[in-house]
C-alpha cells in the first residue's frame, strides 16, 4: 500500500480506504537484528511484569470460598445466561481453564452431557483446535459439535485466534438455574463489604 500511495502521491490511508475490499496478503515486518527496545517499551514490560507479581502475591492461594465465588464472577461476566444450560464462551485458555475446574468441582457434572464447539476463521486448522480446546477442557473430541466457521471480515479485525474461540455447552436447567442463584447472591447488596 505504501508503494501505491507513493506512486499516485496521496496518503496510505486514502490507499487503504480504496483497497479494503481487495483480497492480499499482509506482510509482517522483520524485526531487526540490530534494533534495541524503545524505552518506554521496556517500562512497560517492567511495570506488567511487577503487576503480575503484585497479583500473585495478592491473591496467593484461593480459600475455596473464593474460588467459588471467582468462578461465579467469572460466569457473570462470561456465561450464559439463558435459562436450560450452562454456556461458557472464551477464546483465553486460562478463563476455560478456570472455568471447567470451578464446574466441575461445585457441581455435579455428567461428563457424558457435556458439549464443546469451536468458532474458527476460514483458513485456520479446525483439528488443531479441536485437539487443543479439548485438552484444555478435558471433553473428549468425539463431544465436540459441529464448529462454526466465520468468514473474517478485513475491516474490521485482521487478528484471528489461531485455535479460535470455544464453548462449552452443559445442559442441565437444575445447574444453571443454581449458578444463576450464585450470581443473584454475588451482586445482591447483601455481598458487598459495607
Amino acid at each position: 500500500m505504501q508503494d501505491i500511495a507513493d506512486a499516485l502521491g496521496v496518503s496510505k490511508s486514502s490507499v487503504s480506504l480504496w483497497v479494503r475490499d481487495v483480497p492480499h496478503e499482509r506482510q509482517q515486518r522483520r524485526p531487526s537484528r540490530n534494533r534495541v527496545p524503545h524505552a518506554q517499551y521496556l517500562a512497560k514490560v517492567a511495570e506488567i511484569e511487577e503487576c503480575n507479581q503484585r497479583g500473585v502475591d495478592c491473591i496467593g492461594v484461593l480459600s475455596d470460598k473464593a474460588f467459588l465465588a471467582a468462578g461465579v464472577a467469572l460466569y457473570a461476566g462470561e456465561g450464559s445466561k439463558r435459562d436450560g444450560k450452562v454456556t461458557f464462551a472464551n477464546t483465553n485458555v486460562d478463563m476455560m481453564s478456570f472455568f471447567c475446574a470451578w464446574l466441575r468441582r461445585y457441581f455435579r457434572v455428567d461428563e457424558s452431557r457435556l458439549r464443546a464447539r469451536v468458532y474458527l476463521h476460514e483458513g485456520l486448522d479446525i483439528n488443531a483446535a479441536e485437539t487443543f480446546w479439548s485438552d484444555v477442557t478435558g471433553i473428549p473430541r468425539s463431544q465436540f459439535t459441529k464448529p462454526y466457521r466465520a468468514t473474517p471480515d478485513p475491516s474490521i479485525r485482521t487478528t484471528k485466534h489461531e485455535y479460535g474461540c470455544a464453548y462449552v455447552d452443559y445442559h442441565s436447567s437444575r445447574t444453571h438455574r443454581e449458578i444463576m442463584g450464585l450470581v443473584r447472591a454475588l451482586l445482591s447488596s447483601k455481598a458487598i463489604p459495607g
